[in-house]
């Protein structure tokens, strides 16, 4: 099974996104620091000073799952460390983020268990939740459906922007656990839970070790800015030479929008524990491997890019493990498959 085959295809939104390149350019002066492709935008209002850096992203359709279960305030959460991830990839420590939520008929028991999802994400980030929209729009929405956006803002020196330009052959690649699905790939994770397996939110087969299927696809995104910090604290943020959030595009489409030309990332599969929502997913949807490490993050949130000089054991300190190494040559990414 394909991705394609739940109604998302990767490969048309990259040449959509391609198309518009020029026109988004147009719009650009000096201050625009950063290449389209990059996972937040770097904007620097005064030559010198810091930089600004934003990022607007959704849940997908995991709102489809806090609705079926009638679970609304993690995906608030979701969404805001999803956001962070995205800018700390860059460097930026988060500043204010901007909600959006749309639906056919607002109804006043949830809207606030959203809001208070985006208000604990906010608050374990230490960003302010500064405002939002929310809009009604019945024929746009089916009844009961919702959707969700946000917008973050973060700031970073620009002594301190993380580019990728730093890696090198010879570099260590590292891995920082993710605590499921995150939240990318749930219309695949549907077609192949709901309609190819069959089963339901309260079901808890084997391979989730006694977790429901509702616990396994709800799980929370992870932020991982208090860990970088760790990591910026212990060793020094020179230490850090690229950082990638593993989201929509897996492994072979979000690495290479860090890597230099030239370089490798050669990834070792086995080195990870892949938690069993993957398994399910995997061994039920007859999905291979490739597929498989393109739409998921497979057990990962997160990947560092680190010298070979640098103590492991400020990595393992932050849990950390060790996946593979930079080494020269095509293509970008090459994961090795257990046999």
């Amino acid at each position: 099974m394909k991705y394609s085959a739940s109604g998302v295809n990767i490969d048309a939104a990259t040449r959509a996104l391609a198309r518009s390149k020029e026109a988004v350019r147009s719009t650009w002066d000096a201050r625009v620091r950063n290449e389209i492709g990059a996972f937040g935008g770097l904007y620097q209002p005064q030559p010198g000073g810091p930089l600004l850096v934003a990022s607007v992203d959704g849940v997908g359709t995991k709102v489809m799952i806090a609705r079926m279960a009638g679970v609304y305030d993690t995906v608030g959460r979701d969404l805001v460390n999803h956001c962070v991830d995205d800018i700390l990839v860059q460097g930026a420590e988060p500043l204010f983020f901007l909600d959006y939520f749309a639906t056919a008929r607002l109804d006043e028991d949830i809207l606030p268990q959203i809001i208070a999802g985006f208000a604990a994400g906010c608050r374990d980030n230490g960003c302010a939740l500064l405002g939002g929209e929310t809009a009604e729009m019945p024929g746009v929405y089916g009844p009961d459906e919702f959707d969700l956006a946000g917008t973050i803002v973060g700031q970073v020196e620009a002594r301190h922007v993380i580019d990728g330009s730093a890696i090198a052959a010879g570099d260590r690649i590292w891995g920082l656990p993710s605590s499921g699905l995150h939240t990318n790939g749930y219309s695949l994770a549907r077609k192949v839970i709901f309609e190819v397996a069959g089963l339901k939110l309260e079901d808890t087969p084997d391979e989730l070790e006694g977790v429901t299927v509702a616990e396994a696809l709800l799980a929370v995104h992870l932020s991982y800015l208090e860990p970088v910090r760790a990591f910026w604290a212990g060793c020094g943020r020179e230490a850090l030479h690229g950082l990638v959030h593993i989201t929509g595009g897996g492994f072979y489409d979000n690495i290479p929008r860090v890597l230099p030309k030239g370089l490798c990332a050669h990834l070792d599969t086995a080195c990870w524990r892949t938690p069993g929502i993957f398994r399910l997913l995997q061994e039920r949807g007859g999905i291979d491997s490739r597929e498989m490490h393109r739409v998921f993050n497979m057990g990962l949130g997160m990947v560092m890019f680190i010298p070979p000089d640098v103590d492991s054991a400020c990595l393992e300190a932050m849990g950390a493990v060790s996946i593979g190494e930079v080494i020269e040559g095509d293509p970008p990414v090459e994961l090795v498959f257990p046999a």
